[in-house]
Formats: structure tokens, C-alpha cells, sequence
């Protein structure tokens, strides 16, 4: 028998999860790996951070916040309708306003000034760590590269955001009240904001993804997200442990 000529069925397609199923297993992904319980995070929230250290949170994160229209805008450019556009467009105002003095950019700068760093600090972005950069520049290029489906998903960390926001909120009152309350301003208005777009999120990449190869792509997009995001708080408590921040 000529083995060579034989050949073997193609294994049969796994079938998708259905839209519950799958909606929990991307809910599962922020339970089991979103930040809240990266070991900096849970020191911020306990209050145990120095001035030091957590101003040098504040810059380095901001190198991400200053990121997040740029994401924005590659993933509004691999969207076909004018719908989908005018929705995703909304998420770069929201972050660098429709004017100077607006948006969550603006937001965290000020956040930066109640805590006693000034706005050239922070825009030169001198401090930033590598591990900062690496962590940042991987998530931009991914939105380049990746199809909207992947990008979008990508996003949904924002479902666990509202909830890091509240407590992030309270920390900072009971804790660091050396901060000015006007700076808090960033985290409340995330906790609206978060749940809004993570809700739209949410509806299009579960319209979107239909086979089983889409969902677990989506479901590997947000696993990524998460490891950027805790990624980036690896290297700002090695630095502080290190006195580098």
C-alpha cells in the first residue's frame, strides 16, 4: 500500500461558544489578570506608597495615557462605516478634548500637578522607564497591526476599570491627602466613561467574532491587554525598589 497517497480527514472545526459562553470566558480574562492585584496597585491602594513612588506611577503611566488616542485613532482607521467611526472617534476627544484645556490628557496632567510634579515633567517624558516604552509601544502596534476584531478586544480591560477606579478614588482620599481632591478628577470621570465604552466594546466583538478561531483570537487580544498593562507596572516597582523612581 502506497502510504504516501493516503490521506488523512482534516480535523473537524471546534464549534464557537455561544454569545454567553464566550462574553465569560472574556469577563474571566479581567477577573483572572487584569492589574488590580498587581502587588504595586494593591501597596497604592493601601496606602503604603511614598511621595516618590507614586509620583513616579504618575509619570510613567502618563506615558501610557498619552497613548491611548493614538491606539484610538489606528483602530478608528480599520473601521468601514461612518457609524462605527463617529462612535470610536468620541473615545479620542474623550482623551484629548475638543479643545486645549479639556480631556483625560488633561485630566492626568493636572492629577500630576496636585501632586507636586510640573507639566514639563511630565510631557518630556525624560523619567519614562524602558520597560515603560517597550510595554506602551507593544500595545500601540498592536492596534496597527492587528485586525479590528483583535484591537477592539483588546480593549475590554475597560470592563474592569470602573471598579479599580472607585477604589482608586478612596485610596487616594484616605491615604494621600496630600494630593489636591481637584486632581482626582481623571479616576471620576473613568468610571463612567469605562463602563460606557467597554459596553460598546463588548456588543461589537461579540457581533463580530462567529467562528471559534474569531473568539479565541478576541480572548487572546484581552489576555495581551492585560499582560501590557502589568507589564508596565513590573517595571515602575522594580525601579522603585531599585530607588530609580
Amino acid at each position: 500500500m502506497n502510504t504516501a497517497a493516503v490521506k488523512t480527514a482534516p480535523a473537524p472545526l471546534a464549534e464557537p461558544w455561544s454569545p454567553a459562553e464566550f462574553e465569560a470566558r472574556l469577563r474571566a480574562v479581567g477577573e483572572e489578570r487584569y492589574h488590580d492585584t498587581h502587588p504595586f496597585n494593591l501597596r497604592m491602594h493601601s496606602g503604603d506608597l511614598s511621595r516618590d513612588a507614586l509620583r513616579g506611577w504618575i509619570v510613567n503611566r502618563f506615558h501610557y495615557q498619552r497613548h491611548i488616542p493614538v491606539k484610538d485613532a489606528l483602530i478608528t482607521a480599520k473601521l468601514d462605516t461612518p457609524a462605527l467611526r463617529r462612535t470610536w472617534l468620541r473615545r479620542i476627544q474623550d482623551h484629548d478634548g475638543q479643545q486645549d484645556g479639556e480631556g483625560g490628557i488633561e485630566r492626568w496632567l493636572r492629577l500630576g500637578e496636585a501632586a507636586g510634579l510640573d507639566r514639563e515633567t511630565l510631557l518630556g517624558a525624560g523619567s519614562v522607564l524602558p520597560g515603560v516604552r517597550l510595554a506602551v509601544d507593544g500595545y500601540v502596534n498592536f492596534c496597527r497591526l492587528r485586525p479590528a476584531l483583535e484591537a477592539v478586544a483588546a480593549s475590554l480591560t475597560e470592563l474592569s476599570a470602573p471598579d479599580l477606579m472607585r477604589t482608586r478614588i478612596e485610596a487616594f482620599e484616605r491615604h494621600y491627602p496630600w494630593i489636591e481632591p481637584d486632581g482626582l478628577a481623571y479616576f471620576r470621570t473613568r468610571v463612567s466613561q469605562g463602563r460606557r465604552d467597554s459596553g460598546e466594546a463588548l456588543d461589537l466583538v461579540l457581533g463580530w467574532a462567529r467562528t471559534r478561531d474569531d473568539q479565541e483570537r478576541a480572548v487572546a487580544a484581552l489576555r495581551f491587554k492585560c499582560d501590557v498593562l502589568w507589564s508596565l507596572l513590573d517595571a515602575v516597582d522594580q525601579a522603585g525598589r531599585r530607588g530609580q523612581v
